[in-house]
């Protein structure tokens, strides 16, 4: 499963944020460093089921379907907030700069009305840039780093002369268990002009910049959007970073809640929901939802939660959606179910490379597969494509 952080300062709407993605229940409160221990919980990618374009009913099991939205499992992991001096130990420091080693990406948190200040203290709103926020984020995660490798840099580029080892690899080895590929570092070092074993601080810092956008990608969530400072600093954002979801997670907490609790119909995502009468809220309640239908619905679209996700997954990773079945004339896997599983590919993968996502065995056994919806052979090397639905014949 995808593995995406939750991370930015103390007090901003991470937990809320986290909550409301997930329906959990990690403890919020306005003071620091609230959240200890990292939180785990499952969120959803959503896209289109291809049930009702084909007029089937989908029996989903690895995932959801609602009224023909899929909605996907990745991991969120829920990070206590990081302040100035991080990755020196202030704060909680480097324990939690450790749980963002697996993270594919991250949801940087900002509380984008400017209401509390560097440390996460409460502030008066608009007092505060949340520009300087994404700013402190991105160099305590390359500053970490760059603790890591500059202690052995002279020792390995030594090393590496000596021995005419491959320097590329030494870093590789040197970031072991932090997620980041050979193919990463490779594309970041050339990035940069000066030859690999000249390099010193100033260089080895723009590698690691390059080297954190290509292999750990950040997409801004610019929470609290209903409070009106909040607006001129999210045009701010838009116009200075490129991926940047305004969002409220409070209020998207309030609908899935309203939603479970049978007092409106909500899809996450979605840009409006709908009462149910009769069913007894209160005056309270009425003008809470309308509140939130007004501040944050009619303004933005959406609550922001869900479309965070979501670019996170599909515009940050770059990933699509295949549903493999084994029968593709009835969709369907051995048992039956239509359009059982959907499953999160990188885009330009191959079938393949889908069957060894299955299976080992099935990637071993691979002789071609079928484009259910084309009723058409294809070949190991066809790329796939968003919301392709795949049958892979295999030798035995």
């Amino acid at each position: 499963m995808i593995q995406i952080a939750v991370t930015g300062k103390p007090n901003v709407g991470k937990s809320s944020f986290f909550n409301a993605a997930t329906l959990s229940e990690a403890e919020v409160a306005s003071y620091p460093f609230t959240t200890i221990d990292a939180n785990h919980a499952v969120a959803y990618a959503s896209c289109r089921c291809p049930c009702q374009e084909l007029g089937v009913q989908c029996n989903p099991k690895n995932s959801r379907c609602i009224d023909g939205t899929r909605l996907i499992p990745v991991e969120l992991i829920d990070v206590a907030g990081l302040v100035p001096g991080a990755h020196e130990g202030r704060g909680l420091g480097n324990k939690f700069l450790d749980d963002l080693r697996q993270a594919r990406a991250f949801l940087h948190v900002i509380d984008a009305s400017g209401s509390t200040d560097e440390e996460g203290r409460p502030v008066e709103p608009g007092s505060h840039d949340p520009l300087e926020d994404v700013q402190f984020l991105e160099e305590e995660i390359t500053m970490w780093f760059y603790g890591i490798l500059e202690k052995n840099w002279d020792r390995l580029l030594r090393k590496a002369a000596s021995e005419k080892l491959d320097m590329n690899r030494i870093i590789h080895e040197q970031l072991s268990g932090t997620g980041i590929t050979p193919e990463d570092i490779i594309e970041a070092s050339r990035k940069v002009e000066a030859d690999i074993y000249s390099w010193g601080k100033d260089e080895l810092l723009e590698f690691l910049d390059e080297l954190l956008r290509i292999a750990k990608p950040m997409l801004i969530v610019a929470n609290k959007a209903d409070i009106p400072e909040a607006r001129k600093n999210i045009e701010r954002l838009m116009d200075s970073y490129p991926h940047v979801v305004p969002a409220s997670a409070e209020a998207e907490l309030a609908l899935r809640r309203a939603s479970e609790a049978g007092f409106i119909n909500y899809t996450p995502g979605a840009g409006d929901f709908e009462i149910i009468d009769g069913l007894g809220l209160t005056d309270r309640q009425r003008a809470a939802l309308e509140y939130i239908r007004e501040n944050v619905l009619e303004v933005y679209g959406s609550t922001g939660v869900q479309e965070a996700i979501n670019r996170a997954v599909f515009d940050l990773l770059d990933m699509i959606v295949v549903f493999p079945v084994e029968d593709e004339h009835h969709f369907t896997d051995q048992r039956g179910n239509v359009l059982p599983d959907a499953l999160l590919v990188p885009r330009g993968s191959g079938p393949r490379d889908l069957a060894y996502l299955i299976h080992t065995e099935i990637g071993d056994s691979f002789m071609h597969a079928v484009d259910a919806r084309k009723g058409m052979r294809v070949a190991a090397d066809h790329e796939l494509e968003d919301g392709d639905i795949i049958s892979i014949i295999c030798s035995r």
